[in-house]
This record gives structure tokens, sequence and C-alpha cells, in this order.
């Protein structure tokens, strides 16, 4: 078994041919949504500052702020409500149709942009429509991605969702570096990095109409013979493969253990109720958490506004911030990649979250005192040793961040809530998601005018609470299955000790379930040897 092979230690051992290419390929299909996300966070600052941008729109200096924290923060918006609109299209008519929906939208929004010639108003239109697309993907990917993996790959195949964000991350930063110094100043150049989005969503809608609906969708629909058609193809089993069997079973049981979590009800109002109870509650204000200092680290301020920020540290001109950008998206893509493929399983969530945190909080304070001893947000400062070192703090910080805050908050919400109320939790935490993006990329321009390298100290700070709120409150979930949840949240004790205890008493429980099921089968055995 090599490092990246994948460990099944369920009780129902999948057969070899359910770990081909094709969950992968789902995963990759389904993905392309984050990758919206990922060239939209990445070219619009570089493409903010393009001289022929500003010049098309009419932008000056005492405008630019203001328009580019707008259009930014318009996109933010649109995301907050399209995690709760996409809500009654994915209960309804499937995570397929919300999926082929959002990269519609997200097109339609695109294009809008492209073609607008001065017009602030089509470039806000358009990117409240690009904004609902990839609100209502973020809700599905990781959903439809769980619904449809082996258990063995659950964690990797939901992984490719950052993976692919961190990659169209680097096309998009790489993308403005490209235009700014290939081509002369010129409508051309904002209307190609514009222009682009179209390419993610097109991949999208185009392998989504390759992929089937999700298989525990259609058992919940009463649509079984489809789901296991389903089945057979992602694991590339016969139809009547005893695993197939098994997993079908698996789905109806747990959608009874959802009527019965939610005393046989489907409204919404129903699930309200359920979200009430204090085990849930306590998952929900742990997710939203997450969310809230996720953002708070300040990683969308240096995804959206990098070119600002580089230039507040010395390194001057277009090319020059461009470039440096660039590297660090480079830089986090590879960090990201490594650690989602070997690391998330290995070193644990909460672990992450604490040795991360320590990291990504040191680069934010070296930037914050580099800048303010050599005055940068004021005058230009030299492009000398220390200048070099706020970029590798920059670079440091991606490193930090990709092991830690970057995906796991996603992760994490997507595991921790009982299946009968888990769509509805992610509403709630992905909205909280987007609406801290929000916060971040409107009022981060205004910042950085007012408080300077203040912006580095408020993060770093902000990494510091998020840092001592998952040492107090959050435990570990690695290696704790869906269904296993319950436990974990409701052990007493410290948080570092909840997975221990939550294992102890798991093993007990199946020590004595197959204590039992050897005694009922020695006495069928006696039995049958006493008739004989």
């Amino acid at each position: 078994m090599g490092i990246l092979s994948p460990v099944d230690q369920s009780e129902h051992i999948a057969p070899s041919q359910v770990y081909g290419w094709r969950p992968y390929a789902l995963a990759f299909s389904a993905s392309f949504a984050s990758a919206m996300f990922g060239y939209d966070s990445a070219f619009i600052g570089g493409t903010l500052a393009l001289p022929a941008f500003r010049t098309t729109f009419g932008l000056n200096a005492a405008t630019a702020t203001a328009l580019a924290s707008q259009i930014v923060s318009t996109f933010q918006a649109g995301c907050f409500f399209g995690a709760l609109f996409v809500y009654p299209i994915i209960t309804r008519l499937g995570r397929k149709p919300g999926l082929l929906i959002a990269g519609l939208l997200f097109a339609i929004g695109a294009a809008i942009q492209t073609g607008a010639n001065g017009s602030v108003g089509m470039i806000y239109g358009g990117r409240v429509l690009t904004g609902l697309g990839v609100g209502s993907s973020s809700l599905i990917v990781p959903l439809y991605i769980s619904e449809c993996s082996p258990p063995a790959l659950r964690g990797r195949l939901i992984g490719i969702f950052e993976i692919q964000l961190q990659f169209w991350l680097v096309i998009g930063f790489w993308v403005n570096y490209g235009v700014s110094t290939t081509l002369a100043a010129s409508d051309t150049q904002w209307r190609i990095t514009f222009g682009l989005q179209l390419a993610p969503a097109a991949l999208l809608v185009g392998t989504m109409l390759l992929q089937p609906e999700s298989p525990r969708y259609l058992v919940e629909k009463g649509k079984i013979d489809q789901a296991r058609q389903v089945l057979a193809r992602i694991r590339n089993l016969p139809i009547e493969h005893e695993y197939i069997a098994y997993e079908v079973n698996a789905i109806q049981q747990q959608l009874a253990g959802d009527l019965v979590i939610t005393h046989g009800e489907t409204s919404i109002a129903s699930k309200l109720r359920v979200m009430r109870q204090p085990s849930i509650l306590k998952r929900l204000g742990m997710g939203v958490a997450l969310m809230w200092f996720q953002n708070f680290s300040g990683i969308n301020a240096l995804n959206y506004y990098s070119p600002t920020i580089v230039r507040s540290i010395g390194f001057t001109g277009t090319n020059v911030g461009l470039l440096a950008t660039g590297i660090y998206g480079i830089v986090k893509a590879v960090a990201t990649l490594v650690f989602m493929v070997v690391g998330i399983d290995r070193l644990g969530r909460r672990n992450a979250l604490l040795i991360g945190s320590v990291g990504a909080a040191f680069s934010l304070y070296s930037i914050a005192v580099y800048s303010a001893v050599s005055n940068s947000f004021v005058t230009a400062p030299p492009l000398d040793g220390g200048a070099y070192y706020a970029l590798v703090a920059i670079y440091l910080f991606a490193v930090f961040y990709a092991f830690s805050w970057n995906g796991i908050p996603w992760i994490f919400c997507a595991e921790v809530f009982p299946s009968g109320v888990r769509v509805a939790c992610l509403v709630i935490t992905t909205m909280n998601q987007w609406l801290a993006q929000f916060v971040i990329a409107f009022s981060f321009p205004y910042m950085v005018r007012s408080i300077t390298y203040g912006v580095f100290i408020l993060f770093g700070t902000a990494v510091v609470l998020g840092c001592a709120f998952v040492f107090l409150i959050v435990p570990e979930t690695k290696g704790i299955s869906l269904e296993e949840m319950d436990i974990l949240f409701s052990v007493p004790g410290r948080a570092s000790a909840k997975r221990a205890k939550t294992l102890e008493i798991i093993g007990e429980a199946r020590s004595s379930n197959r204590l039992v099921n050897q005694e009922k089968a020695t006495a069928g055995y006696y039995e049958k040897s006493d008739d004989v």
C-alpha cells in the first residue's frame, strides 16, 4: 500500500474496482464550480489595477478605492444569497440540476461583464450573477461529492474542491500578468481577463452533463432502481453486485434514521426545530465561528487585493506586483495540493489548525512590523532586504494557511452535522462564509487607507484568537464516522480529550456487539448439534 492508496477501515470493505478513475472524474467535474470562484478571486484585483480598465470606466485615485470595494463586495453579496437560493433547488430537483443552474448563472454574469463598455452598472449586474452561481455551487459541491464517494476516498475527493480552487487562482494571477506584459494598454486587456471566467463555467456545465445524480438523492425520492444503476456506474461494478446492494441498503437505513431525527416531518420548520437541540447548536456555532475566523485571517484580502499589498511593501510597478502575486498563487496551490492529498487524514483537523495558526500569525505580524518600521504605506520604501523579507512572509503565510484554515472549515462543516439536517445546517454555515467574505472585501480598501499596517495586526490577532478557539472548543474529528459524531459532541470534558474518549466508547460498543454476535453464533451451533 503506497502513501496515496486508500485505506478502507469500514466494516464492509469495498472491492478494488471501486477505486478506479470514475470517482475522481466525478469529483473533478463538480469541482469546476470551485474553479469559478478561484479564478474570480485572483483576476479581479489585478484587473481593477490595470490602467486600461481605469481609463475605460473613468476611475481616478479618489474613486478607485470605492469602486474596487463595491465591485468585489457585490460578488460576495451574490454568493451570500446564492447559498440560500439553491436550497429548494437541490431538495426538489437534485444536486446535478443545481450545479448546472449555478454554472449557467455564472456564465451569464461573466458575459455581461465582458460586454461592459464603460458601464459600471453592467459590471455590478454581472458580479451579482456570478456571485449567485458561486454561492450556490459552494454549498452543493461538498455535499454532492460526499454523497457519491466511497468512504475511504471521501476526504481526498472533497479536497479536490479546494485543489481546483487553488489551481484556478494561479491561472487568474498569471492571466493578469500575461495581459499586462504582452498586450498594449487597451480594452482587450481587461476583456480577456473578464471573458476567461467563461472557461470554468463551460467546463462545469459540459462535464456535469456527463455525470449522474447523487444516488442518495435518488433513494430519498424513491428511485431505487435508478440509484442502483448510478452506483454501479460510479463503483465500476455489476448492478447485481452485493456491494451495490449493501450501499443502497445503508442509504435507506440512514434515511430512515433521518425521519426519526425530524420526527417523520420533512418541512423546513421541522428541521429548524431539530437544529435548536443543544448538541446541534453547539456544532452549528463551531462551524459558523470557523468560517468567520477563516476570513478574518486576511486570506481573501490577499487574494483580491494582492497587487495593492505587494506595492505597500516596496514592489512598485503593475508588472512587478502581478509577478509577485503570481508566485504567491503557485506557492499556495502547491501547499494545498500536498496537504489535501497526503496530509489531511494524517495530521488531522485540529492539529493542522493549531500548527497552521501559529505560522500564519507569525507571518502576518512580520509583515506588520516591516510596514511600520519602513513606513511603507506612506512613502515608497526601498527594495532592500526588508522588502524581500516581507514578501517571503506573505509566501509563508500562504503555506501555513494552506495547511490549516484553507479547507478545514469546509470539511468540518460537511462532516459534523446529523444527516437529517445537514443541508439546512450547511446553508447557514455557507451563508456565514460569504457574509464574512463580504465584510472583508468591502472594508479592506478603506482599512488600508485608514489604519495602514494595522490591517496585518488585525488579521494576525484574529488568527491567534482562532487558534485559541480551536484549542479550547473544537475537538478532533479525524477517524470518527458521520454516524458517530453525536457521540463525539456529547462526550464531556476538554476538547483535546474528546476524540480519545469517543474512540474508547466506540471500541467498547463494537467489542460488545462482536461478543453478542459470537454468543448468538455459538448458541446456534449447539442448537444444531443437539438436534443431530
